[in-house]
C-alpha cells in the first residue's frame, strides 16, 4: 500500500471517529494537516476530482443524507469531516500545481 493511500484511509478513519467524538478541540487541526499530507501525495491525475469532491461536499453534499432516520445524522457527521479533509487536499492540490506551473515556466524561459 502506497503512502498515499495510508494517509487517505487514516483521513477516512479520523473522520469516522470525529463523527462520534464530540468537543475535541483539535479536529479542525487534525484534520487540516491530514488533509494537507493527501494532497502533497495526491497524483496529478486525481487533482481535479479532489477538488471537485471538496466543492461537492461544502456545498451541501455532505448533509445529503441527513434525513435518514438514526444514522443520517452521523453520516453528515463524517461527510462533513471527510469535506474538511478534501478541501485541505484540494488547497495543497491547488499550491502545487501553481508551484509546477511557475518552475515550468521558468525552465521554459530559460531555454529559450
Amino acid at each position: 500500500m502506497s503512502l498515499a493511500k495510508i494517509i487517505w484511509a487514516v483521513s477516512a478513519l479520523a473522520a469516522v471517529i470525529f463523527a462520534f467524538v464530540n468537543g475535541f478541540e483539535l479536529e479542525g487541526t487534525i484534520l487540516a494537516v491530514l488533509g494537507l499530507l493527501a494532497g502533497w501525495f495526491l497524483d496529478h491525475d486525481h487533482r481535479r476530482g479532489v477538488i471537485i469532491a471538496a466543492a461537492f461536499l461544502l456545498v451541501g453534499g455532505a448533509s445529503a443524507l441527513g434525513s435518514i432516520p438514526g444514522v443520517g445524522a452521523h453520516l453528515t457527521a463524517i461527510l462533513r469531516s471527510l469535506a474538511a479533509v478534501f478541501s485541505a487536499a484540494s488547497v495543497m492540490a491547488i499550491v502545487k500545481t501553481l508551484v509546477e506551473r511557475i518552475v515550468q515556466s521558468n525552465a521554459e524561459s530559460k531555454t529559450s
